[in-house]
């Protein structure tokens, strides 16, 4: 429980909440309660219902919500308090390399990714979709693959494009960064070479450079590439490997109302599919002397981490059920959904400090465990943070009462249904 305590410190919880305004200094809302509730009642609850998450608070807080009390709590000001949290815990955790290969080489490997959410159709003016008339929402993220942790996030309607989420700069210096399709764009390469960083990314089949000199010799009447377009031979090679250098054109960004052109020179590298009998074509800045076209093609094999991380959100933490029609519920419930997984990780860290070196902990076996286990969690939670929720009686009779006295319950429609004919 220190470890948690100490990723979320319930001074912090409670002192940025009053810093945003999210709660009143005289309400009795227990913050650190109510985050864990959404952490842990995220992570335990099948339905991630709002009326889900209230149980899990009282049944860990010294005083119970009513479901109006708790409705009150869930505001645009706490969506945005959720949110910093995400923020915080992603400076935070970290836990150690799980990549398989050498990558010492770099800083970091870093992979950029999307995933689409299906939201209310009532969302569809502030969460635009491509088509159709249900909102959709775009959770975009940068998944460090070296920490096994989350670097950075956004999220935006569906129309908007994966690549626009992705920001260049002095950051990348010394790290590797993986693409798919949807991030392909020579100018990007040429900004991430120019702050010292790395980058590999399938070739789109649109993308055609021109091939400036090859990287390897091939003995015999090899069919000679330098002057040919990449796209143009590939269909006529039966080389195990591609390796060769290709020069692309591209704009630069419009500067005092002129638009230039700019060249640079990057590797293009094919890694024949004997079951497809083609080539899966990478396009990188990395050396030939360092990294050969097979270790190309395993570390790229690492964007399957992001491809595990939104199965994981969605299968585990049913990330894309969304039954609601307010946007900062729909934002209150994603924040959490981050919240539960930064907290997995910082667990795993810890259990795998404590377990035998040789012990092994698959991501989606662990995130099932951890989902197993969340509700007594926060229960240990909430008695080594001191709180005495009421006693369990009580709970039980205040969640299952009638709350609406103005809207009968089955049996009093019948009875006045069957009255009159009673007393006839």
């Amino acid at each position: 429980m220190r470890r948690l305590t100490t990723l979320f410190p319930s001074e912090f919880l409670k002192e940025h909440a009053e810093e945003l305004g999210v709660v009143e200094r005289n309400r009795k809302t227990q913050m650190p309660a109510l985050v864990w509730s959404f952490v842990f009642g995220f992570a335990a609850g099948e339905s991630r219902t709002l009326a889900g998450f209230r149980r899990s608070y009282n049944a860990t807080a010294d005083e119970t919500l009513s479901p109006g009390g708790f409705h009150q709590r869930l505001t645009p000001a706490f969506a945005e308090y959720l949110r910093d949290l995400v923020e915080h815990g992603i400076d935070e955790v970290a836990v150690p390399d799980a990549v398989d290969i050498d990558i010492d080489r770099f800083r970091d490997v870093m992979v950029a990714d999307g995933t689409v959410l299906r939201l209310h159709r009532l969302l569809s003016e502030e969460f635009e979709p491509r088509r159709g008339e249900q909102g959709g929402a775009r959770l975009h993220l940068l998944h460090n693959v070296t920490e096994q942790t989350i670097d950075r996030f956004s999220i935006t309607d569906e129309k908007a494009h994966d690549s626009t989420e992705f920001s260049t700069g002095s950051w990348l210096e010394d790290r590797l960064v993986l693409f798919d399709q949807a991030y392909f764009k020579y100018r990007r390469f040429a900004l991430i070479d120019e702050n010292d960083g790395y980058f590999v990314s399938r070739l789109k089949p649109n993308a055609n450079p021109e091939i400036t000199a090859e990287l390897r010799e091939w003995r015999g009447d090899a069919i000679p590439l330098e002057g040919e377009k990449i796209q143009d031979v590939v269909d006529d090679l039966y080389r195990e490997y591609i390796d060769v250098e290709v020069e692309t054109t591209f704009q630069r960004r419009e500067y005092a109302g002129t638009q230039s052109y700019d060249s640079k020179t990057f590797r293009v590298v094919g890694v024949r599919d004997g079951d497809a009998d083609d080539y899966h074509l990478y396009i990188t800045n990395l050396p030939r002397e360092e990294f050969l076209p097979a270790d190309l093609a395993t570390i790229y094999r690492c964007r399957w981490e992001v491809e595990l991380l939104f199965r994981e959100l969605k299968t585990q933490y049913n990330l894309d059920e969304f039954d609601t029609s307010k946007t900062y519920i729909v934002e209150i419930l994603l924040y959490s959904a981050l919240l539960s997984l930064l907290v997995s990780r910082d667990l795993l860290d810890l259990v795998t400090e404590e377990a035998d070196d040789e012990i092994v902990f698959p991501p989606e076996r662990w995130a099932a465990t951890f989902r197993s286990h969340a509700q007594l969690i926060l229960y240990e939670l909430g008695e080594y943070l001191g709180y005495s929720p009421p006693p369990l009686l009580e709970r039980l009779i205040e969640d299952a009462q009638k709350i609406h006295k103005q809207r009968p319950i089955l049996q009093e429609t019948l009875a006045t249904a069957t009255q009159p004919r009673c007393e006839a």
